[in-house]
């Protein structure tokens, strides 16, 4: 499926969150994805003068996936990296922190991960929209020939596999 610019591409429900440092970055991202369609759910900060620390707002978004309330979530903090740390240490989060709008737009299609971290002080709010827009455009292994499928489906099994052997 190719990017439609400035279309939702897919029907899917979107949290996002942030600490107080990154709640304009967020702000930012959510009003965009919003204009594309997408149905979005905020479980961060409220205003960049609430306190909200980046292991709560990552806490609260990763919970959110992990019960049904989303399928994908954008996490926010300064750099990108505490947020991404945080999330990752609940089963069946699988965050990438990102500084490309190419990067975004691979962790989708080859590594399935279903969380997107950036951070306010190193992605304008213009390349954290179009960050998102194409990271919630692809789907894993979207057009991927039959062996190159089969080599990230593998690699995705033995991620589940890793993961179930360390989260007691």
């Amino acid at each position: 499926m190719l990017l439609k610019k400035g279309k939702k591409v897919w029907n899917v429900k979107v949290a996002i969150a942030s600490d107080f440092s990154g709640y304009r970055l967020k702000e930012a991202v959510k009003d965009h994805i919003r204009s594309l369609g997408y149905e979005v759910l905020d479980r961060g900060a409220k205003s960049e003068e609430e306190r909200t620390l980046y292991f709560d707002a990552s806490a609260n978004l990763a919970k959110c996936i992990q019960d049904g309330e989303a399928e994908r979530g954008i996490v926010i903090c300064g750099t990108g990296a505490g947020v991404s740390m945080i999330a990752n240490k609940f089963k069946g989060i699988y965050a990438v922190a990102c500084e490309s709008v190419y990067t975004a737009e691979k962790i989708s299609l080859i590594n399935n991960a279903n969380v997107l971290a950036m951070g306010e002080k190193v992605v304008s709010h213009a390349m954290g929209a179009e960050m998102a827009e194409r990271w919630l455009a692809g789907q894993w292994c979207q057009d991927f020939e039959p062996q190159r499928k089969a080599n990230n489906e593998k690699g995705y099994a033995r991620l589940k596999e890793i993961e179930n052997e360390n989260y007691k």
